[in-house]
């Protein structure tokens, strides 16, 4: 298999997909009867931003490995930081796990219900002397950690007494100290060669309040003292994280040990995804945001899910990507293109046909009488028939593309220019006859025209050709709308690879959203309502915005275009 057909280089199955070795992992502990056959994954995210493309690969594995060996996966929000933390945030991952297609039910959790057993096992850390309160500052512990070349130093306060450190402890919860007086550490190894076993942080004071819990906490557990024991509470038997957790795979193992868990989850890393031409970072993502370089969080050029269903794309769509870059034991940069190709893979399949002018240039038939319309039947879908067909109306002015007329066109130009017949989409053939130009300019701002009858259909009955077929509107019967037309946020493959002198936001692609006002659209549009999808022909797949599009008013997102970079490349890859 080429690298163009397998980008992440993940070993391949037998039937020649992608490789997916967390899979094949969690098959091998069932047939083994591990955990008694029993399968239970999670999703944990963190409510502190709106979850992006990279999760999707996440919530397909997670919830995708439950369904196909008939196990259960839980959402639960690891919400331990109530500085950064929003319902907002919980509201939009609920929604688009949902959006991708998973359902969690009544396996909501959250780590906030788990406060008071966390604490308690934290008590008993303290009292089985595993566990101390440290009052020096966090720089001083940073400092006291040493690094890969230099072993830890012990803390002042690493032999405080089990009294000392439950009344310090308890005064913390209490809310007697300010932020910052002391953390609450694991008492482990500050020689170990695994830097995350040097007394690590359990707990640290922080004064602020919860979007759950209010008032009622003013210390919160660490991520790593929070997370393995969270699922170790619901039953997770495999916790699958990306392959940044490697190196907590121990601190995981240690918490769990220490507070007896019998049946321990089992960790498992995998690469996380990448992608060319965009940017996965929730901090740098903030800063697009706060910075007003796009929009919002849902700005549909933004790798956010909910920008991406704004735009358009369809969760089969993501959910057929996920599984095409597979699952390897390495990270890698999956091509756009190839995110793109399953988009426009599958919005060809299911997006109703139709025609959409969106830089009109005004067209008189001039031996078309006034008020006289002529309706051609044109297919919903040419693929599948079973849809039928919609009624477009001919009339006397029509509107085309302005790219599809040249007064002085090249010899391989086959669309209009005066003197040349061509065809109009399901309708006709017409010839062009003059232009009306601007006086002052000389841009040409109308064309008069000429149609023949007798190609009614858009074929002509004594055989003759034509080369260019084009897309059309009728004005009197058009809807208006803008049209917003999106390329990609970044110029370059890599937008962190930064110029001297500069910063990655010097990548940022300042063409990356056209907004057309004025656009003509076939009648069958009016009815559209927000989220809808439909192909323009010649033009690309396009979505209803679902924030800024009102009845009489709409909007419309240009998903996708119609040329498929990716199919080409593997096309010629294969013929190479």
């Amino acid at each position: 298999m080429s690298d163009l057909e397998n980008p992440t280089g993940t070993a391949p199955r037998s039937d020649g997909g992608p490789g997916n070795f967390v899979d094949d992992l969690v098959r091998d502990d069932l047939a083994a009867g591990v955990n008694g056959g029993r399968l239970m994954t999670r999703f944990p995210p963190e409510p502190n931003g709106y979850l992006h493309l990279g999760h999707a690969k996440s919530i397909t594995l997670n919830f995708g490995l439950a369904q196909r060996h008939g196990g259960v996966c839980n959402l639960r929000f690891d919400d331990t930081n109530p500085a950064t933390e929003e319902v907002e945030y919980v509201e939009s991952i609920k929604a688009d796990v949902r959006w991708l297609g998973f359902e969690f039910g009544e396996r909501l959790y959250f780590a906030s219900d788990y406060f008071e057993q966390l604490y308690a096992w934290a008590e008993k850390l303290i009292t089985d002397g595993r566990a101390y309160v440290d009052s020096q500052d966090l720089e001083a512990i940073r400092a006291g950690r040493g690094d890969f070349h230099r072993p830890g130093v012990d803390s002042p306060f690493r032999n405080r007494t089990v009294t000392e450190n439950l009344d310090l402890f308890r005064r913390m919860r209490a809310g007697e100290f300010p932020d910052g007086a002391h953390v609450l550490r694991a008492k482990i190894d500050m020689a170990s060669k695994d830097l995350n076993l040097r007394d690590p942080l359990m707990y640290r004071i922080r004064h602020a309040t919860h979007h759950r819990t209010g008032d009622k906490w003013c210390i919160y557990p660490m991520y790593d003292w929070a997370h393995g024991e969270s699922d170790a509470i619901e039953g997770v038997t495999h916790s699958i994280c990306t392959l940044e957790f490697i190196n907590h795979r121990g601190l995981y193992e240690w918490f769990l040990e220490a507070i007896g868990v019998e049946q321990k989850p089992k960790q498992i890393e995998f690469g996380k995804l990448n992608l060319s031409y965009t940017v996965l970072s929730k901090r740098r993502m903030k800063e697009l945001v706060e910075g007003g370089y796009v929009s919002g969080w849902d700005d549909p050029r933004m790798p956010t899910l909910a920008a991406v269903r704004r735009r358009g794309f369809t969760p089969e769509a993501l959910r057929a990507f996920c599984e095409r870059v597979g699952v390897s034991k390495r990270d890698g940069v999956a091509d756009v293109t190839l995110l793109e190709h399953a988009v426009r893979e599958d919005l060809n399949a299911r997006s109703p046909r139709v025609m959409g002018v969106l830089r009109p240039l005004k067209v008189t038939i001039e031996n078309l009488p006034e008020g006289e319309v002529v309706w051609f039947d044109a297919a919903v879908h040419p693929e599948h028939p079973e849809l039928g067909t919609r009624k477009v109306p001919f009339a006397r002015e029509l509107f085309i593309e302005r790219e599809d007329f040249m007064e002085d066109p090249p010899k391989k130009f086959f669309r209009l220019s005066v003197g040349r017949e061509v065809r109009l989409r399901y309708a006709c053939f017409i010839t062009c006859t003059g232009v009306e130009k601007d006086p002052a300019t000389g841009e040409v701002t109308a064309l008069r025209c000429t149609w023949d009858p007798a190609t009614k259909g858009g074929d002509a009955p004594d055989g003759r050709k034509v080369k260019g077929t084009l897309h059309w509107v009728s004005a009197a019967h058009a809807v208006e709308a803008e049209v917003r037309l999106y390329d990609r946020l970044f110029k370059v493959e890599d937008p962190m690879e930064v110029p001297d002198g500069g910063t990655w936001k010097d990548h940022l692609n300042t063409e990356s959203l056209t907004v057309l006002t004025g656009c003509k659209l076939e009648p069958s549009l009016a009815s559209a309502t927000a989220g809808e999808r439909f192909q323009f022909e010649r033009m690309g797949y396009f979505c209803v915005d679902t924030r800024d599009s009102k009845q009489g008013a709409l909007v419309f997102n240009r998903t996708i275009g119609l040329a498929d970079s990716w199919a080409r490349m593997v096309a010629a890859n294969k013929a190479g």
